[in-house]
């Protein structure tokens, strides 16, 4: 008998059918795999121009040898999280800003205390630059926070204690799923011991980034030789600050330790300070970089009462005052907190180049400029690159303001004589803006008005 033939298992037109699936499920992968690589190109280009322009704000022209290698080692610490808070006193800006809400902004991001805090005057826009991934991530998240959080104590809870376990959540809740794809990654990136960086405003955001560990390895070495730099916050007038400063302070700068780290350049990294601004520091004191230190601090620690200063809390604390009357930036006052909350969606942030941006603008785009103390990096080329950019992209009655390591302002002599010519500046006015200012560690406010043409 022979033997039956076995039908097929499977037809053709369902192995067919199969076959056409499968090549377009290979399409669909090949083209997801596609933009994968496309985006990833595109990360690689962001990366590659933030650190191009990084290295070109650090770098001078003729660093060579070890100049050189300390402006590359400084590069390489500035692309983590620097400030957590920003170091200029917003309270003196506005007064010489004099701004409105008819005038734009322009200004360098760093921590963000400040472009919060400018919303207060509720000006018409404010942009912000920086080339800091970390700074970018902290202002969208301000920004962010103050739009969407419930409400002023939860505002308060994350950035004016930053130290509650509920923060991460309210965090997961609130804000990532407003964020932008990029800030939830920078926050949402883990250590090595699986924490969420979202995690740091758990645990006192500000003894993160690198000044928050500079200040917390400055209170260790203080108390290791035998001060203690909290307990002026215990003082309750300007007499008992300069008692207790030169008690627990100002003899830790007699150590042979603090005088060797201090007259090295790498050890002020942590206070976001590069080579050629340490230069510039050193030189403001004839080369007695310790005795530079040491006023500055004993301005801040000596010169405003303790329970005005919210500058002084962060250095001798490493936190925000607490109760109603503590000293708090003005971003994080109740009072002030529903014009942050409108103005925050009048804020634009960009992880860029001051000058590539200012390029990109057309003349007369802005009122008001903010550089906080970025021209102590430049050499000449770039000073007048960007004094050419703010000059045309200037409106009339446009202001600038800055601050210097030096008392001097870098501008005379390094500049075009015609480019400065077209603004007004008065030495006087700068030096009184300086000496209310405070965070008090920079030796010069600076202050330019553009004249009527």
């Amino acid at each position: 008998m022979p033997l039956r033939q076995n039908k097929p298992l499977i037809r053709r037109e369902t192995l067919e059918r199969a076959g056409a699936t499968a090549m377009r499920i290979g399409g669909k992968l090949n083209n997801a795999r596609k933009r994968v690589q496309l985006r990833n190109k595109d990360k690689v280009g962001v990366r590659k121009y933030r650190h191009d322009q990084l290295r070109k704000a650090v770098y001078q022209d003729d660093a060579e040898g070890k100049k050189g290698l300390m402006e590359r080692a400084f590069a390489l610490a500035f692309r983590g999280l620097v400030y957590s808070q920003i170091w200029e006193d917003p309270e003196i800006d506005l007064e010489a800003l004099q701004l409105g809400p008819e005038h734009d902004l322009i200004t360098i991001a760093s921590g963000g205390c400040n472009v919060m805090s400018y919303l207060i005057a509720e000006p018409k826009s404010i942009t912000a630059v920086d080339l800091n991934r970390g700074h970018v991530a902290l202002n969208r998240l301000k920004l962010s926070a103050a739009q969407h959080l419930p409400d002023y104590e939860t505002f308060y809870r994350f950035f004016g204690q930053a130290d509650s376990r509920a923060n991460p959540e309210i965090y997961d809740r609130y804000l990532k799923p407003v964020l932008d794809a990029e800030s939830r990654r920078y926050w949402e990136r883990r250590d090595p011991l699986g924490r969420r960086r979202i995690s740091f405003f758990a645990r006192n955001v500000y003894r993160y980034g690198l000044l928050g560990t500079f200040i917390g390895a400055g209170h260790k070495l203080a108390r290791l030789l035998g001060g203690d730099p909290r307990r002026l916050l215990e003082a309750h007038s300007l007499a008992e600050q300069r008692v207790i400063f030169e008690r627990e302070v100002a003899p830790l700068f007699e150590k042979k330790v603090v005088k060797w780290l201090v007259d090295q350049p790498m050890s002020l990294y942590g206070l976001g300070i590069p080579p050629a601004q340490y230069r510039a520091l050193a030189a403001s004191g004839g080369g007695n970089i310790k005795q530079v230190l040491l006023e500055r601090l004993e301005r801040l620690a000596c010169d405003f009462e303790i329970e005005d200063n919210y500058f002084a809390w962060q250095a001798f604390g490493r936190r925000y005052g607490e109760g109603k009357a503590a000293p708090l930036p003005p971003y994080l006052k109740p009072e002030n907190f529903e014009k942050v909350r409108t103005g925050a969606s009048r804020v634009n942030i960009n992880l860029v180049n001051l000058i590539d941006l200012l390029k990109s603008k057309p003349n007369a785009s802005f009122d008001r400029y903010v550089l906080l103390d970025a021209q102590d990096w430049m050499n000449d080329a770039t000073l007048t690159a960007l004094w050419t950019e703010i000059t045309r992209t200037a409106r009339p009655g446009a202001r600038v303001i800055f601050r210097t390591a030096a008392e001097e302002s870098v501008l005379p002599g390094r500049i075009p004589a015609e480019l400065l010519a077209r603004w007004g500046y008065d030495a006087a006015e700068g030096k009184a803006y300086t000496k209310r200012d405070r965070s008090s560690i920079y030796g010069g406010f600076h202050l330019y008005k553009l004249k009527a043409v």
